[in-house]
């Protein structure tokens, strides 16, 4: 009988190690598509693409920034799933069904009200789904359709936020190069000119702390 229930242990034991691994590596996909990390990282990309940087700064940089913002935007989702999903589960009050559905609640919550109509109505759509009529219903969406949905809205935030960064960055650049053409500097790269205005534009105007600002406060 000892044998018995050593065995068993055994067994739930290595299921649970199997279950942690599984979630650890499906761990990054979830960043990606289940959290603000995606809008962060894209924006970061076309404010280094406007300004005309090649590598900077570095790829490492904009990522960490965009994590550390994502873990700053995410902290109350985290928080709800620390409290009645992992550690009832970890105080072995619940199984592991029960603390995959508990977990899924505040990501669905939060995916729901940022998530335009129109992306829902698109993929309630293709999968045959009756359409919710707010972000309310659509807590009730399965994650097959709820997570392309939003992944569809923030790629479109994100694209709009940089296309607004852009647009001082290029008129920086026109007006250089009308001067130099108006000069017959034809010759002269524009932008070996134009970059130090970006910059003291970009520094005179603190835009960091104002694209900070203006993406944590973009998500409901």
């Amino acid at each position: 009988m000892d044998a018995l229930i050593n065995v068993n242990g055994e067994n739930v034991q290595t299921l649970q190690i199997l279950f942690m691994t599984t979630m650890v590596t499906l761990l990054p996909s979830m960043v990606v598509m289940m959290t603000s990390f995606t809008r962060y990282i894209i924006s970061f990309s076309f404010l280094r693409s406007a300004m005309g940087l090649q590598q900077n700064p570095p790829n490492m940089v904009l990522v960490g920034m965009a994590l550390f913002l994502t873990l700053f935007t995410m902290s109350p989702v985290v928080t709800q799933i620390q409290t009645t999903a992992y550690e009832p589960y970890i105080a072995e009050e619940i199984t592991q069904d029960e603390f995959l559905q508990r977990a899924e609640i505040p990501l669905k919550e939060f995916m729901a009200r940022n998530t335009e109509q129109s992306a829902l109505d698109l993929f309630c759509d293709l999968s045959g789904t009756q359409t919710p009529e707010d972000a309310q219903d659509a807590q009730s969406l399965p994650l097959r359709i709820l997570v392309p949905a939003f992944m569809t809205t923030e790629l479109k935030r994100a694209f709009l936020i940089g296309f607004y960064l852009y647009i001082p960055f290029v008129l920086i650049d026109v007006v250089v190069s009308s001067a130099l053409m108006a000069m017959g500097m034809i010759m002269l790269p524009p932008s070996m000119i134009s970059m130090p205005f970006k910059l003291l534009l970009f520094i005179f105007l603190d835009g960091w702390q104002l694209l900070f600002s203006t993406l944590v406060q973009g998500f409901n």
